[in-house]
């Protein structure tokens, strides 16, 4: 099915691999719809529950969202591959990406207690929600916490099961998996220095909120990505794996420092999340540094997260008021904090450009990357 859609939306006399955007972004979510139906009708047999909690998870991976990595990775090897390499073999290796990221964002929504998820409810929400419909007993969050975190495993485990349906030499996928397992680590890495930060948010520096953004966003988002595709398409020009890593971490970088910036002062119709979540826990981003950097002492005692007011792990209640978190994000506008981080994310994005420039790849590849550094770094959402 996902190989039919490629072939119905590119353009007369095109190759397979110069498909749209939007026939590329078709062509992944069919390789999703026809792996998890299959992998739901194998669960259906263990237990109508577990069936339900497969779908579940479908559901989740089905729900939107701009299919960014796989997008990365389909331009990394394509910049190699070249024009006319056929993508059927490598589309399952792309649609692989996008369900560990849903076992990212189900396992950080867990972490930070978040309600929503591309304007929905996220996967603990959901079961907590489920638990008290049938009157089950036990606490209904921690059934929800509990269950979402088994569905963050479980897409985890079908990305592992669908990369392996790449149709490549053992070899090929012998490296594509070293960088897909780096990419892995990075972000548990990232991940965890993000959770820790919230327990010391006062002792967190601008350097070390960087370091976060560039393990928990950059890698997995843009720079490894990239090289995982490059991966896929085999040997590829001297030159190109350090020009994908210049790219993916410049990039990478300005798209969290975006969502810093959109984490406070996005529109959450638009965002589908929370306002001001990352003000919510206290969370120490790069904004919030440079915040603390430029503040007024009066600004900064505004600036402090109060342990009295800190949100309860337990139940996720406590925090800052919504009127509360209003002043705070009125006080980081005021000490010119948001300026400086579009002036980073200026410097980042002109930084991958300049990597791409260089890069020894297939110049449609090229100039796809360099519309991607734009788009992906300014946008409402």
């Amino acid at each position: 099915m996902a190989q039919n859609t490629l072939e119905e939306n590119r353009p007369p006399g095109a190759s397979l691999a110069a498909a749209t955007p939007r026939a590329l972004q078709d062509a992944i979510e069919g390789t999703l719809a026809d792996f998890l139906a299959a992998q739901i009708a194998g669960l259906d047999g263990i237990d109508p529950a577990v069936g339900g909690f497969a779908r579940t998870a479908r559901d989740l991976v089905m729900a939107g969202g701009k299919r960014l990595r796989p997008t990365f990775a389909y331009w990394g090897w394509r910049g190699v591959a070249g024009p006319r390499a056929p993508l059927a073999p490598v589309l399952p290796a792309l649609a692989a990406l996008e369900l560990m990221h849903t076992f990212a964002l189900i396992h950080d929504d867990v972490m930070d207690r978040s309600a929503t998820r591309r304007g929905m409810p996220t996967a603990h929400r959901v079961f907590t929600a489920r638990h008290v419909r049938r009157a089950g007993h036990g606490d209904p969050d921690q059934f929800g916490a509990a269950s979402a975190v088994l569905v963050g495993d479980l897409c985890l485990v079908w990305a592992d099961q669908l990369l392996a349906r790449a149709e490549l030499p053992a070899t090929t996928l012998f490296g594509v998996r070293s960088w897909y397992d780096r990419m892995r680590v990075e972000a548990v890495a990232g991940q965890y220095l993000d959770v820790l930060g919230e327990t010391a948010p006062q002792e967190w520096s601008l350097e070390r909120a960087l370091l976060v953004a560039r393990h928990k966003t950059a890698s997995y988002t843009v720079q490894r990505p990239l090289q995982f595709g490059m991966a896929l398409a085999g040997r590829a020009k001297p030159g190109t794996e350090e020009a994908y890593g210049r790219y993916g971490l410049s990039v990478g970088e300005a798209f969290q420092l975006r969502d810093d910036l959109l984490g406070v002062f996005g529109d959450p119709a638009v965002t589908g999340k929370p306002f001001g979540d990352d003000l919510r826990t206290g969370k120490p981003t790069a904004l919030l540094m440079i915040a603390r950097q430029r503040a007024t002492p009066a600004q900064h005692a505004e600036l402090a997260m109060d342990p009295a007011g800190a949100v309860n792990p337990a139940d996720g209640s406590g925090g800052f008021s919504p009127a509360q978190i209003v002043r705070r994000a009125q006080v980081i506008a005021e000490t010119g904090a948001p300026a400086a981080i579009e002036a980073m994310i200026s410097e980042r994005v002109a930084d991958g450009v300049a990597a791409m420039a260089e890069a020894p790849i297939e110049q449609e590849a090229r100039a796809a990357l360099i519309d991607l550094a734009v788009r992906a770094t300014h946008r409402p959402a």
